[in-house]
């Protein structure tokens, strides 16, 4: 058996996190490490502030206070926005701790007399004003490769060149504003060239199993070849390099930043009374007393990949105790709207400002959806505030809200909020599930969902007791959750929860198959069955739903009566059920009384998200990908009559499939309560035809027959077309086919 330890990048104790943030390095390791526990494995996620380096001390100086005070400010304000957006880090450490500054002078002591540093004299500019030696942030001029004036100095972020500060044309002192003069200090090197070979063959081991742009990253550093990298720099702020002659120096945040994970792990060790236990975690299991292997995964964004893959891996090689990276799933950026996030230009979105803008729990796990379901896993991608309106209203709310909130509603109207005692025609009902389960599993053998043949088997097997419909929604349950698993474990977020979501469809279209409301008034046995197992599929979807939506998934289960299962094993790293594999049987016993239901996602109106793009400051209009302006209305007006001549109603789809020879064209046979009519929609390239049955949409009713593709069209569904896509118009609640739309 393994365990699995995880981190998130520090992030840096400087400024504000903003959504972009969020979504490279932290959601998706918040996610997978939520899944994992629900798996019933064994987790430790570990993360915190890094809080050295010469951003800080320049951010400082601008405010004219201590390092410490803002690295307090911003340590304490991005913790509460974890905690706002519902985090589960085992820890949180801060990297100017006690304990990480005695592990980083330890790891430095440990290389310094294996003589492995490199004892360095070099050049570098010197403040004669301020008396001090200028790290390279600390200067700025031309850039000695395209002429920019605003170039750092050692960095131009025009053109992304890399050079010695003193290439620097024309430098000036960020301190003094002077002119700095050229004078001789020593640093220590890390000998990173010494690792090229070892490093080659550690990525091109992972060739099948590391993400390509991960894989991309690295081989260009190894391609370009590996030198030797300063480790210490002439500052005042920072880990103090533990050697007598080196009075003003520490350690080079890139090398004291990535201890942090070490450091961290440590403190959780020692706050749990087991100070030893981290080396069960960090160490090879023959060095430690360790029974389990542990596989580490670093989530990073892609600016940080080689820290993970080369220089990191290295050390941790270098000093020969330790585990590498077995996995470094980086994501791409996020962008906003078309354009990078930019606090300078306001165009940023911090995540304080959103949690003060979204108060309820169910809006801040409504935003991790959102976000998720945009993550820049193999390319950069898009946030926008109509995108978080659009998927909230017309997936979370009019899908799996919808299913959750009609079930529960109808159980408490009809069987009084009691999951329903099963008539003894179906009283062996769960031990006939379990088996149809068991079966599915065997049957299915890694298939994505089970053939027909096998469904039929399953149904002869059921014994009556479970109809043909009982046992496609029940094997899609089971198949859904394990495709869940197979793409949470490869780390293909947005697929496994769209898949989360088909099941979440899967249940509306049972729930409108079985007719309940037909069905509580010519047979209520049936009746009952039928809300047994929409009730006991409710709490799988708060299984489903829990790494992504955590607080939604508690309020589930709060409404089922019966355990939370969300941050239960959170700070403890122990191995727990496997929640995950049993809640596809049925878990509430009958005759349980359940608490009243609740809307889980309020409708979010147009005026919210009017509000939020005015606080976006104006992007640069020459910039590419620069948002589209808003489209302006037809100056023709119509009066409240010519309105009425339309006839919206709402209509319940009944089948779907696509028209031969189009890859746009959906043919749809839909209820509109007062007749079934055929409907062609160019909604092709956006819906998959099995998820649309089941639906309820808005349609116009009176609109004049018309042939497309040689079939008639009697009439047009509403949807919504945005920058984001094309999104059916659906009620936000379940209504009856044939209600009209005013």
């Amino acid at each position: 058996m393994k365990k699995y330890l995880i981190t998130s990048a520090l992030p840096y104790a400087n400024g504000y996190l903003h959504l972009g943030h969020i979504a490279g390095a932290y959601l998706p390791a918040d996610i997978y490490a939520r899944f994992l526990r629900l798996h019933g494995e064994r987790v430790l996620y570990v993360c915190g502030s890094d809080e050295h380096g010469v951003a800080i001390t320049i951010a400082a100086e601008k405010k004219g206070v201590a390092p410490q005070e803002i690295i307090d400010h911003y340590h304490a304000a991005n913790s509460e926005a974890f905690s706002g957006l519902h985090w589960s880090f085992d820890i949180y450490g801060r990297t100017s701790s006690a304990e990480h500054r005695a592990v980083s002078q330890e790891w430095f002591t440990t290389f310094f007399e294996r003589g492995l540093l490199r004892e360095r004299e070099e050049d570098q500019f010197f403040d004669e004003e301020a008396a001090m030696f200028l790290p390279d942030r600390y200067v700025e001029g031309i850039c000695p490769n395209c002429g920019s004036d605003k170039a750092r100095g050692d960095q131009c972020d025009a053109c992304g060149a890399y050079y010695n500060q003193l290439e620097l044309k024309q430098p000036k002192s960020l301190v003094s504003g002077k002119t700095p003069v050229v004078r001789k200090t020593t640093h220590w090197y890390y000998p990173l060239g010494e690792f090229q070979q070892m490093l080659e063959a550690y990525i091109e081991g992972h060739a099948g199993d590391w993400k390509d742009n991960v894989l991309q990253q690295s081989r260009s550093w190894l391609k370009a070849g590996l030198g030797d990298r300063a480790i210490t720099r002439d500052l005042s702020w920072g880990v103090p390099v533990p050697l007598e002659n080196a009075h003003g120096k520490v350690l080079y945040v890139w090398f004291d930043a990535v201890l942090g994970y070490i450091s961290a792990t440590r403190t959780w060790a020692a706050d749990r009374g087991t100070p030893e236990v981290w080396k069960d975690w960090w160490w090879k299991s023959e060095k430690s007393e360790a029974t389990e292997e542990t596989e580490y995964v670093a989530f990073i964004g892609k600016d940080n990949i080689v820290f993970h893959t080369l220089m990191f891996p290295s050390m941790l090689h270098a000093h020969g105790d330790y585990i590498l990276p077995a996995q470094v799933p980086a994501n791409e950026f996020l962008n906003l709207q078309g354009q990078k996030f930019s606090k300078s230009r306001n165009w940023s979105i911090d995540v304080r400002d959103a949690l003060l803008a979204i108060p309820t729990p169910s809006g801040r796990d409504a935003l991790r959806y959102t976000l998720a379901m945009n993550f820049p896993e193999t390319r950069d991608s898009d946030f926008t505030w109509p995108d978080y309106r659009i998927r909230t209203n017309n997936e979370l709310a009019a899908i799996f809200g919808n299913f959750v909130h009609r079930s529960m509603q109808f159980l408490h109207a009809q069987f009084g909020g009691i999951v329903p005692d099963l008539a003894p025609a179906y009283a062996t009902l769960p031990d006939v599930w379990e088996r149809t389960v068991h079966e599915c599993i065997a049957r299915s053998a890694g298939a994505s969902a089970l053939s027909d043949e096998d469904i039929d088997g399953l149904v002869a097997k059921a014994s009556g007791v479970l109809t043909r419909d009982d046992v496609v929604f029940i094997c899609s349950m089971c198949t859904g959750m394990r495709n869940v698993a197979r793409l949470y474990s490869v780390f293909r977020f947005r697929d496994a929860i769209t898949e989360t979501m088909n099941i979440a469809r899967a249940a509306n279209k049972y729930f409108n198959d079985m007719q309940p409301w037909k069905t509580v008034k010519s047979d209520r046995d049936q009746c009952a069955k039928t809300l047994y197992i929409c009730v006991q599929s409710i709490y799988t979807l708060s299984v489903a739903f829990a790494p992504v939506m955590p607080a939604v998934a508690s309020q589930i289960q709060e409404m089922l009566c019966c355990k939370t299962i969300a941050d239960g094993r959170v700070g403890t790293a122990e191995r727990g059920p496997d929640v995950w594999s049993s809640c596809v049987l049925p878990t509430l016993a009958q005759g349980t009384k359940l608490n009243e239901p609740h809307v889980l996602f309020p409708k979010i109106e147009e005026e919210f998200i009017t509000a939020m793009q005015a606080q976006l400051g104006a992007p640069d209009s020459t910039a590419p990908g620069t948002a589209t302006p808003p489209v302006e209305l037809p100056e023709g007006l119509i009066t409240i009559d010519d309105f009425k001549k339309v006839q919206l109603r709402t209509a319940r789809i009944l089948e779907a499939e696509r028209v031969p020879k189009s890859d746009k064209l959906i043919r749809l046979i839909v209820d509109t309560g007062a007749d079934q009519r055929q409907i062609l929609a160019g909604i092709g390239k956006v819906y998959e035809p099995e998820h649309l049955v089941g639906l309820t949409v808005v349609v116009v009713v009176n609109l004049k027959p018309a042939k497309l593709m040689g079939l008639e069209s009697q009439g047009m569904l509403l949807a919504a077309n945005s920058d984001s896509g094309l999104t059916l118009v659906t009620p936000m609640s379940f209504a009856p086919a044939g209600a009209e739309v005013r």
